[in-house]
């Protein structure tokens, strides 16, 4: 029996592996587990169980559900829980999901209310809703605004993280976290957000990006003009690799060549465009990681370490805009033995609320 148990937990348990018997025995342990939190013996299981099996039938099938990896004993009491791999299973494959209530859809209705310009105010409600409604932690992730933005600003945080602030013109507050590209000094992260605030002009983040991308270009273009002449004659080379475009640094060969046909103020410019280039390739660098950036997460009612927690479940769905993109997701965290069933219809529904809220869709069932 023993080789076969190890067989059997080489990989992860399915539903194929339970009889009828076990399957019936284990979705009435969880169901009562999730009803009352509490350790579940093979007495509550007979006494509830639609066939009239005895206890000790019942310990028979919860030993073989143990072996599985699908039960566990937290105590030396004679009652099981179910482990993570068994809520997973339970899940996925046995676990009903309900309609919300009437109450329950009132409800939300009522604390979410009617299309809101103040898009953070809106998703403080639906979070503080769904803890309320749930007794677990709201969790809102906020979308990503593709609106003008006003005001940007990028903030060293550590050696691997930094902050992209974005102030867009409807007066959003967004922070995005990004890895910042090795190297890249506080300073220069000063800068870059300095010149950005001289060019915004209302634009997007990504047309923003487009707009210095094409400056990086027409700087190539003009090093390559102003350079042409004097590697074609000799007078100079640029040091690095072939691909580079153009590499980093130009070297002038022998002062009689520089005297004879260069011009001093070509040089000038050539390395004031190399640097200008290098900034602007650094600003092009900081703007697609902003753009691709994680949003900020909005935790209501719990703090960040709850995730690190191996007795925590998260029950999360997307919200869509008009155009069915998934811009964010709102969802409930808590301890393992949440109302799954319950739960999951709400956090649907309070989602594709947030959605038409959000894009002024009408309401529809």
């Amino acid at each position: 029996r023993g080789g076969g148990t190890e067989a059997r937990m080489s990989r992860e348990p399915s539903l194929a592996d339970l009889n009828e018997r076990s399957r019936a025995v284990f979705r009435r342990l969880v169901e009562t587990y999730l009803e009352t939190g509490e350790p579940v013996g093979s007495r509550t299981l007979a006494r509830a169980h639609e066939e009239k099996l005895s206890p000790a039938s019942i310990r028979n099938v919860m030993q073989d559900l143990e072996e599985l990896g699908l039960l566990g004993s937290p105590h030396v009491s004679a009652g099981r829980v179910p482990t993570q791999i068994g809520l997973r299973l339970f899940v996925d494959g046995l676990l009903e999901i309900g309609d919300i209530s009437e109450e329950e859809r009132a409800e939300i209705e009522s604390k979410l209310g009617q299309p809101d310009p103040d898009l953070a105010g809106l998703l403080d409600r639906a979070g503080e809703m769904l803890s309320g409604l749930t007794h677990g932690a709201g969790l809102v992730l906020a979308p990503k605004s593709d609106a003008a933005i006003k005001h940007i600003e990028f903030v060293p945080l550590s050696a691997e993280n930094a902050l992209a602030i974005l102030v867009t013109e409807d007066g959003q507050v967004e922070n995005r976290l990004f890895h910042p590209p090795p190297g890249m000094t506080p300073s220069a992260m000063q800068s870059a957000s300095n010149f950005l605030n001289t060019v915004l002009r209302g634009r997007t983040l990504n047309e923003l990006r487009n707009v210095i991308a094409q400056e990086v270009d027409s700087r190539r273009q003009e090093i390559d003009s102003l350079t042409r002449e004097l590697v074609e004659a000799g007078a100079a080379i640029w040091d690095g690799e072939k691909d580079e475009a153009p590499p980093s640094r130009l070297i002038v060969r022998g002062r009689s060549n520089l005297i004879e046909n260069v011009k001093e103020q070509d040089l000038d410019r050539i390395r004031e465009l190399l640097d200008d280039l290098e900034r602007k390739q650094d600003i092009v660098n900081l703007l697609q990681l902003a753009e691709t950036g994680e949003g900020v997460r909005i935790f209501i009612g719990s703090e960040n370490k709850l995730f690190s927690l191996s007795g925590s479940s998260l029950v999360i769905s997307p919200y869509m805009n008009a155009d069915r993109k998934m811009i964010g997701a709102v969802g409930v965290i808590g301890p393992t033995r949440l109302n799954y069933g319950r739960i999951v219809p709400i956090v649907d529904y309070t989602a594709r609320l947030v959605g038409r809220m959000i894009s002024g869709r009408p309401k529809t069932g």
